[in-house]
């Protein structure tokens, strides 16, 4: 079902935040990577989960329970720890949160050792612009995949370039990723298998 209302504006929102980083000179339009063309680290980490905006985030510190904590990241995309305060967790992968919270620790603790988790994951929802079907904001449940998300906007319409879709991402770096229709049907690569995070925008031309 397309949302028309609370989850669409926030997204809309997001999109009005990516063009003005584009306004800014932060990159151009014409900008793009092809999703073959990514290095392998990269590709690989667009698999992984990004924490997002409502997230609800479990750390614990090895032998300092006292500083374990369990809170949802703010509208702010913050969280606080003891002894280090303020953390930027929105946009991360728990795999980086947990490298840059261990790097902090030092100051404090003798080889710091971290755990972050992933408790309750706010609902994604990502906007389809251009030649799609039904252009508009979608929730993405149980499956956030490229290609899910183009079945839900009802597929390419007859005037779409079969190799111009683009993912433009914002968080943790602006990225403007760009697919074939047919690398996506056939999951070349993990093309399809794509996975999209909070704040994605997909267009198709």
């Amino acid at each position: 079902m397309v949302v028309h209302c609370g989850c669409a504006m926030r997204v809309v929102k997001t999109w009005a935040i990516t063009l003005g980083l584009l306004a800014t000179g932060c990159a151009t339009p014409g900008e793009y990577v092809w999703f073959r063309q990514l290095p392998a680290d990269a590709s690989q980490a667009s698999r992984e989960y990004v924490i997002g905006a409502g997230d609800i985030v479990s750390i614990k510190v090895l032998g300092h329970d006292d500083m374990n904590i369990r809170q949802r990241v703010r509208a702010d995309g913050r969280i606080a720890i003891l002894l280090i305060g303020e953390v930027e967790a929105r946009g991360k992968r728990p795999s980086s949160l947990k490298a840059e919270i261990e790097a902090r620790l030092k100051d404090y603790i003798v080889s710091p050792s971290v755990a972050v988790n992933v408790d309750e994951e706010q609902p994604l929802t990502v906007l389809l612009l251009g030649e799609v079907s039904k252009p508009g904001a979608y929730p993405m449940e149980n499956d956030r995949s490229l290609a899910h998300a183009l079945a839900l906007g009802g597929g390419l319409t007859d005037y779409a370039a079969r190799n111009g879709i683009f993912v433009v991402r914002s968080q943790p770096r602006w990225m403007r990723i760009r697919f074939t229709y047919q690398d996506i049907c056939r999951d070349t690569g993990g093309a399809g298998a794509f996975l999209l995070h909070h704040g994605d925008v997909v267009e198709v031309e």
